[in-house]
């Protein structure tokens, strides 16, 4: 990519950002975001259970990545009460509420690649294909959770085999230590790859959503690295919002997260208008 292209393409994103519909879509997701959170929280306890994976796992990956304060806020919601006799149609209303993000998402993204209509296929199929979405996301999580969780005694297991049947002295432990973290980071640019690929009601070419997938993916990453240091060492919103300051905390990450998520979706159709 040559660099006066480079030059087209922020300036492209930059004019699309002076498009009002786009100085508020950030917030609407972040709020969506946080809607969701809790059903999808509730759907990923099922789908753990299958597996005999605690809710506790994703808890102590959170807090390594966010503020302590952010961690104990999180850890409140990530509490699961069976629903009892009504598993089926709880679940199904639960999926419809933790799709609200990407149903947000697929509107943003219907507006981007079909220059300024949001509406798509219309609201119920843009619902239900909301919902494959989020089914993919959280199956995605619940696999990279899998590997995290049971990577090693499968390693160990295979370690043990080489020893005893194959009379072989070579250990997997070292490469498995180096390789579950990259894995895990694999299978969560997948996720976000997947999404800007399922999400516009117009179908894009894989390669074309590539730029945006990699921006968002170490964007999000950077992004909640500098906020958890930003929020632990110099921000203190209980001077502003009292009890509610966790909450806004949370609320503010969603956004810088949602922000990201929307100039990826830039990218993508800037990479396009200036080839």
């Amino acid at each position: 990519m040559t660099k006066k292209r480079l030059l087209n393409i922020v300036l492209l994103i930059l004019k699309k950002l002076q498009d009002p519909y786009y100085q508020g879509v950030a917030a609407e997701l972040a709020f969506f975001i946080l809607l969701s959170l809790i059903p999808t929280i509730i759907l990923l306890a099922q789908l753990l259970g299958v597996f005999s994976i605690s809710i506790d796992v994703i808890n102590e990956i959170i807090a390594q990545y966010v503020s302590p304060d952010m961690a104990e806020t999180l850890s409140e919601f990530l509490v699961f009460k069976s629903p009892g006799a009504f598993n089926l149609l709880f679940v199904i209303f639960a999926l419809w509420a933790a799709s609200k993000a990407h149903f947000s998402m697929m509107r943003i993204t219907n507006y981007s690649f079909s220059g300024g209509k949001s509406t798509g296929r219309g609201y119920i199929i843009e619902r239900l294909r909301s919902i494959k979405a989020i089914v993919f996301t959280m199956f995605t999580i619940v696999f990279s959770l899998l590997i995290l969780v049971y990577g090693e005694i499968i390693i160990n297991l295979i370690t043990s085999y080489v020893r005893a049947f194959l009379k072989g002295t070579f250990t997997f432990d070292t490469i498995w230590y180096i390789l579950r973290w990259p894995m895990a980071m694999g299978l969560y640019f997948l996720m976000i790859t997947y999404n800007y690929y399922i999400l516009p009601s117009k179908r894009v070419e894989f390669k074309k959503i590539l730029p945006g997938s990699i921006l968002a993916s170490l964007g999000m990453l950077l992004a909640t690295w500098i906020y958890s240091y930003y929020v632990t060492a110099f921000a203190n919103y209980d001077l502003l919002y009292g009890s509610l300051a966790a909450i806004v905390a949370l609320l503010f990450w969603f956004y810088l997260l949602a922000f990201i998520l929307v100039v990826g979706i830039m990218v993508n159709v800037a990479w396009e208008e200036t080839k």
